[in-house]
């Protein structure tokens, strides 16, 4: 029963794309007459003014302002993480999110590790104590990296660095936080969890990073490897590294060490890693990135509470 009715977007080649895309995939959800097609940096006030769910997939620079309008145009929301790019922006995230509390909207963010079968499975036998106490942890993002694209011959600066968000520190806030924000919410959610909280965060962060292969104009001002050490107030410590440089060992997971052994996503062993105590067996019943979308609109249909953006 749900129906796409609105769109917005600043690039209109983009958002054609996107509807051609949809209408071939999902013909008879897509309803978007061309007046309800909004192009232009306002465009999400008409999106939002239109719509009973809006969906907030922009670069995550722009999130919060859009965030605060959907809660009080009193709209249900799901927003791609990360939620912002700086501590301004997080501080307007929270206040929003409160409000959303307040008028009991349904918000979900795209962390969608928290809806997959195999964590969920997995942080349930590290709940039981399968590992012990939990002492450290490592998380990684290290890849070759991502889409670069190039200035056209017609941008404008500001028109430049939209197309090419993932570069600008303003908009993506770094691999760091646009990417490397999966595999540290997994360590806050695992330490937390373990301890009987949603979630456990830092309390201090000390690290290093830089450029190597991305040196020229076209990569922006964000780095190509960061380190950073996690120290949190129960003595645990987060080991975490990011890195977008081709031809290097690339692994995206997490691995949490307790007493008594490691868990990783669908896999417990002992200390050493070389005994298996628990593997979680078959694929993923269903797709996460469907699932979180599912389960905000059961939250918005059986009226339950649910918000992810704290």
């Amino acid at each position: 029963g749900t129906k796409l009715v609105a769109m917005g977007d600043v690039f209109r080649e983009r958002m054609d794309n996107t509807f051609d895309m949809l209408t071939k995939r999902h013909k008879d959800a897509v309803e978007v007459p061309e007046e309800n097609k909004f192009i232009g940096f306002d465009s999400y006030l008409k999106v939002i003014e239109m719509s009973d769910v809006v969906i907030l997939a922009t670069p995550p620079g722009f999130r919060p302002m859009m965030f605060e309008a959907a809660v009080e145009a009193g709209k249900h929301v799901f927003m791609e993480k990360p939620v912002c790019v700086d501590a301004a922006g997080y501080r307007r995230v929270m206040a929003a999110a409160k409000k959303a509390d307040e008028k009991g909207l349904k918000v979900v963010v795209g962390l969608q590790r928290h809806y997959q079968k195999s964590y969920l499975e997995t942080l349930k036998r590290v709940k039981d104590g399968m590992i012990g106490d939990i002492v450290s942890a490592q998380v990684w993002w290290n890849g070759g990296g991502v889409w670069v694209r190039d200035r056209q011959k017609d941008d404008t600066e500001m028109r430049y660095q939209c197309r090419n968000w993932y570069y600008f520190n303003w908009l993506c806030g770094d691999n760091i936080c646009e990417q490397h924000i999966h595999n540290i919410d997994v360590a806050n959610w695992f330490i937390g969890e373990a301890i009987g909280q949603t979630a456990a965060h830092p309390v201090i962060a000390q690290g290093m990073g830089g450029r190597e292969v991305r040196t020229g104009n076209k990569f922006g001002e964000i780095f190509d490897h960061h380190f950073v050490e996690y120290r949190y107030d129960n003595g645990v410590i987060v080991n975490s590294q990011c890195r977008h440089q081709p031809k290097t060992w690339s692994r995206v997971s997490e691995e949490i060490i307790g007493t008594k052994g490691r868990a990783m996503p669908g896999k417990i062993t002992d200390l050493s890693g070389n005994e298996t105590l628990w593997r979680h067996r078959g694929k993923d019943d269903a797709n996460p990135y469907q699932v979180e979308h599912n389960e905000l609109l059961r939250h918005i249909r059986e009226d339950k509470p649910i918000n992810n953006a704290y």
